[in-house]
């Protein structure tokens, strides 16, 4: 128990600013605790009378699996993203995937705004060339992770 509580205060709180790396960091966790069932599968058929012992263990394991992850995952988005949510959803994998709807916004955002850091830098002709050049590298495998490659011949000519 004490390393799971540990793993999961190794969950920075999402914030507004860090999904990418807060849905990578839940991930990992969850799958490292084993409990990523729940956003690895879907829910399998609603358990009825004449239901295999099977079927009924492998529905159990799917719903601990789920209310694990959705426990975990509220647990780690501020109260004002909580809210936001509607409460209907009961599968972790769909309140994941609503929680990723309202932060597509902020990745063109977070997009235009590296495009414009890229475009306005300058080499002053102080300091280090390797550092001016690594920075641009930086935001260039940056825009690369929000999905927006620029041709070379682009990057040469800033």
């Amino acid at each position: 128990m004490t390393s799971r509580s540990v793993n999961l205060n190794s969950i920075l709180v999402l914030n507004g600013t860090n999904f990418k790396d807060w849905k990578d960091n839940i991930e990992i966790i969850l799958g490292c605790m084993d409990l990523d069932l729940a956003l690895r599968i879907e829910e399998p058929p609603s358990l009825k009378n004449s239901s295999t012992s099977n079927k009924r263990r492998e529905y159990e394991k799917w719903d601990r699996s789920n209310r694990m992850c959705l426990m975990v995952i509220k647990h780690d988005i501020s109260k004002v993203y909580r809210g936001t949510i509607s409460k209907e959803i009961t599968s972790a994998k769909d309140f994941l995937a609503e929680i990723e709807k309202r932060f597509v916004k902020s990745e063109k955002a977070e997009a235009s705004a590296l495009l414009q850091s890229l475009a306005s830098m300058r080499y002053q002709g102080k300091g280090n060339v390797r550092e001016y050049i690594m920075e641009m590298s930086n935001i260039a495998s940056k825009l690369k992770a929000l999905k927006l490659e620029l041709q070379e011949d682009l990057y040469i000519l800033f």
